[in-house]
């Protein structure tokens, strides 16, 4: 059991052993510097170590800091560099909570690994998917799509029938130290005091950016660092209040140049994604689409095109900032079928 020193798999951890499962509690360290936030900073780690005692099994440290490093940090900030918008919690999940967990558990001789995320599993046909979570505003579907079918086939969620309300009872009930902790929100490598400005400043130089009106190419004014603008962006773009909204529509790192305009602009009526896994073979027609983790899923048409995937929206949209995970659920928008990275 993935033991992140949260609530959530805390209960998991529970909902284990009351059904009979032994359980052992793996903690990954995972993020060597400053944490103040997320679930890597030494107080979680002593929460798990805790919560593991009260509940009577076994507690293991793992240590992964060089794998994050290289899997996520790392990636993280060449992104930036490139002018991609990553998902390093989804990195995360993909090459350390599952991946390298799962090749651990291998070694020691465990069946299954499970961990504490709001999603479900299903089978439908004798392939498996990820499913929503039974409290659609804790879902975790979107951030665990990638999964394969050998991981599905030993991963379990013992909380994904529960809603955050239910497991946080649960653990009031148990006496469990984590019942009111908070949610993690934010990357857990980013602290609040420097943000993300201070992490990325600290490890690539950063350029100055000129903005421009995006209809005549009027400039508009300067930024100090375009490897921190995203697409849809609309404060700390040095433009002076009191206008129009002006939202970034486009971004030329080549050039240095960032295209500011109305929210129209940002629409578009298709999308394509790169490196995409499929929970079984290549799916082709419905699906509904999100493309954060929070968002509303929107319908849209996917097809197959070579090394890619060609989305078609029903009803034009707000385009997605390349980088962001796009993730494919069933016309029902109740499993995933497929998910990947908007180019």
């Amino acid at each position: 059991m993935a033991l992140s020193g949260g609530v959530d798999s805390s209960v998991a951890a529970a909902e284990l052993l009351a059904g009979g499962h032994e359980v052992v509690g793996i903690t990954m360290r995972l993020w060597g510097g400053d944490s103040d936030t997320g679930c890597c900073s030494v107080a979680d780690v002593d929460d798990a170590r805790r919560v593991a005692q009260q509940l009577g099994i076994d507690h293991l440290v793992f240590n992964f800091t060089d794998d994050f490093d290289e899997h996520v940090v790392g990636p993280y900030v060449s992104a930036h560099q490139q002018g991609l918008t990553p998902n390093p919690c989804i990195e995360c999940n993909r090459h350390l909570k599952f991946h390298r967990l799962s090749e651990r558990a291998d070694l020691l001789g465990f069946d299954a690994v499970a961990t504490g995320h709001h999603a479900r599993i299903i089978e439908r046909g004798g392939i498996r998917h990820v499913a929503r979570g039974h409290d659609v505003a804790k879902d975790q579907s979107y951030v665990v799509h990638m999964l394969p079918q050998r991981e599905l086939r030993r991963t379990l969620f013992p909380i994904g029938h529960l809603t955050k309300a239910e497991v946080r009872d649960r653990a009031t009930g148990m006496g469990l130290r984590t019942a009111h902790k908070p949610d993690s929100q934010d990357v857990c490598f980013i602290t609040h005091d420097g943000g993300r400005t201070a992490f990325l400043g600290s490890r690539i130089p950063f350029r100055a950016a000129t903005v421009v009106d995006a209809i005549d190419g009027t400039p508009l004014g300067s930024v100090d660092a375009l490897e921190m603008v995203t697409l849809g962006q609309r404060r700390g773009i040095g433009l002076p209040g009191g206008g129009p909204k002006r939202y970034v529509v486009d971004i030329d790192h080549a050039s240095a140049i960032v295209k500011v305009g109305d929210e129209g602009l940002l629409l578009g009526p298709s999308l394509t994604v790169h490196r995409v896994t499929w929970a079984d073979l290549p799916y082709g027609g419905d699906v509904r689409v999100q493309s954060s983790a929070h968002g509303a899923t929107e319908p849209a048409v996917v097809t197959a095109e070579g090394d890619h995937v060609r989305v078609q929206w029903q009803q034009p949209q707000r385009r997605v900032s390349p980088g962001q995970s796009v993730v494919f659920y069933d016309p029902t928008d109740t499993y995933v079928l497929g998910g990947g990275i908007a180019g």
